[in-house]
């Protein structure tokens, strides 16, 4: 009896270990290129595309400038996103262009601190080298608010930031996105934009009870809205049946209304007003025709 009891503790310490290589392995994604000479003007522009301003700013109270947002609730919690501004202490003005390319990239920023996907680093790891680097330079560029935005508040087990490194292992591989070479550059571009910086899955896709993305549901909707409000599906079939076409959905995205004259509000109001009204036309129907056609 202890011959076996001894060779089923040795059985599960090797499974314990080998769960905790696996779970607690370190996430890395290809190299960037953090040569490229940036542009912050291009920058504030890809600072609306990514819906910093929305998230990041609290709107409904006057907050400053990117100094922190709104609580998101969650079921694990509310997330509070964070003071982004250049100031050196409350913000990111200290992190380099290496830590901030790391925390778009992987979710992990300065001292190894593990972010959650509240955090859409899962959408952001597909943005362009070039991207990364004139998004630093705009932010690095922006007025220093010395206020820090409130801490998450989130229980337990979920502060536990270094389980957010086996949540990666499970959920989440680092990438760049890589266009169809089947498909015209015009939908490349929509597809980058929805995929990567625009993040539109992070509301308009399921989540698993462990809060990761259920790709299977892509853009079938989901309760991601403030307060777990419904937010609808946005994939090429769900559209047409409801008789959104180009035009429509153009107008709808930077009018906030749609074809019936409903108005598009909450979260969503606040992308159109910060984010997509800021889009240049020709991202605008790149996005809409990549939604409408699909994959």
């Amino acid at each position: 009896m202890r011959r076996i009891f001894k060779i089923v503790l040795a059985l599960g310490v090797l499974i314990g270990l080998g769960a905790a290589v696996y779970f607690f392995k370190p996430v890395n994604g290809p190299e960037r290129d953090l040569s490229l000479e940036a542009d912050a003007t291009r920058g504030n522009y890809v600072m609306r595309i990514g819906g910093c301003v929305a998230c990041h700013t609290d709107l409904k109270n006057e907050g400053a400038f990117l100094a922190g947002g709104a609580a998101l609730e969650t079921p694990f919690g509310a997330f509070v996103p964070p003071n982004i501004t250049s100031d050196k202490d409350a913000g990111i003005g200290a992190w380099t262009l290496e830590e901030f390319s790391r925390a778009m990239s992987v979710g992990e920023g300065p001292g190894s601190t593990h972010y959650y996907p509240a955090f859409p680093f899962d959408n952001y790891t597909l943005m362009s080298d070039q991207d990364i680097v004139d998004l630093y330079a705009a932010l690095m560029a922006t007025d220093a608010v010395a206020e820090k935005a409130p801490e998450h508040n989130v229980g337990f087990p979920f502060n536990i930031r270094l389980a957010m490194l086996g949540w990666k292992n499970m959920f989440f591989t680092p990438r760049r996105f890589e266009p169809n070479p089947e498909k015209s550059e015009q939908w490349n571009r929509g597809a980058y934009l929805a995929k990567g910086p625009a993040h539109c899955g992070a509301c308009h896709t399921p989540r698993n009870l462990l809060g990761a993305a259920d790709a299977s549901q892509h853009f079938k909707g989901s309760r991601g809205g403030t307060g777990g409000s419904f937010v609808p599906a946005i994939d090429p079939a769900s559209l047409k049946a409801a008789d959104w076409d180009e035009a429509s959905l153009k107008d709808a995205l930077t009018g906030g209304f749609t074809p019936d004259f409903d108005t598009l509000g909450g979260s969503m109001g606040e992308v159109i007003n910060e984010s997509l009204m800021h889009w240049t036309d020709e991202d605008l129907t790149a996005l809409t025709t990549y939604l409408l056609e699909g994959e």
